[in-house]
């Protein structure tokens, strides 16, 4: 599934083998969120991860930092 620019907001859900491997990925990816310095809405039920990307310092719309946190996502994903 590709990224879905909805409501000012880049989406996309994630979805895993198990809990675990959902679980896994968010830490995988706090470190890559932590460099950015760019934090994610997410939510996780079971093997599935729902991120929604928006900028609030620049009035919730989407920028550059989310185009480039959703790329650092989806790298992480494909490591794993």
């Amino acid at each position: 599934m590709e990224w879905e620019l909805s409501d000012n907001q880049l989406k996309k859900t994630f979805e895993f083998k198990s809990f675990e491997a959902a679980m896994d990925f968010m830490q995988r990816a706090s470190r890559v969120i932590a460099e950015l310095d760019h934090h994610p809405e997410w939510r996780n039920v079971y093997n599935l991860v729902q991120v929604s990307l928006c900028t609030h310092d620049a009035g919730n719309v989407v920028t550059q930092k989310d185009y480039s946190l959703a790329e650092a996502l989806d790298a992480v994903f494909l490591d794993l």
